[in-house]
């Protein structure tokens, strides 16, 4: 099977941190899409609308809580978000992409520009050393927010 890594268009490849463009965010709504940056969770949603998959503007917290447009999955396939911390804490937790059975496709402060990192990666960064879990899109956006 072809991984989505290779579809994704070449603009998501290049796309900067930017921390204050975050799902919901003013700098987001007047200035939609990825051109002008973003953090990792607009940027993980950005991938997911790209193939189909849209996610309403959740914060990690929000997300990790949600049952209307996400669930909990146990083991991960691509195109899942996976969310890591320093603690089992979502409140504040990266947001990355299920890329294959080892692979996240991320953007981080760290690096500055999408990448994709091996789990084992994550947990050699006390940021990022707890991967509190996973969840799968099950419900257009629409439907989550109303």
């Amino acid at each position: 099977m072809e991984s989505f890594l290779s579809r994704l268009p070449t603009d998501f490849w290049t796309v900067p941190h930017v921390g204050a463009r975050f799902p919901g965010s003013t700098a987001v709504t007047d200035r939609p899409g990825l051109a002008a940056g973003a953090n990792c969770q607009l940027f993980a949603y950005e991938v997911l609308g790209h193939f189909g998959l849209p996610v309403p503007p959740l914060r990690s917290s929000d997300l990790w809580h949600d049952t209307t447009a996400t669930v909990h999955v146990p083991t991960p396939l691509p195109l899942d978000l996976l969310l890591f911390n320093a603690t089992a804490d979502p409140y504040g937790a990266h947001v990355g992409i299920a890329a294959g059975p080892d692979e996240v496709l991320h953007l981080s402060a760290e690096v500055g520009h999408p990448v994709v990192w091996k789990l084992a990666e994550f947990a050699t960064r006390p940021r990022y050393r707890v991967l509190i879990g996973a969840k799968r899109v099950i419900a257009p956006a629409a439907s989550a927010t109303a």
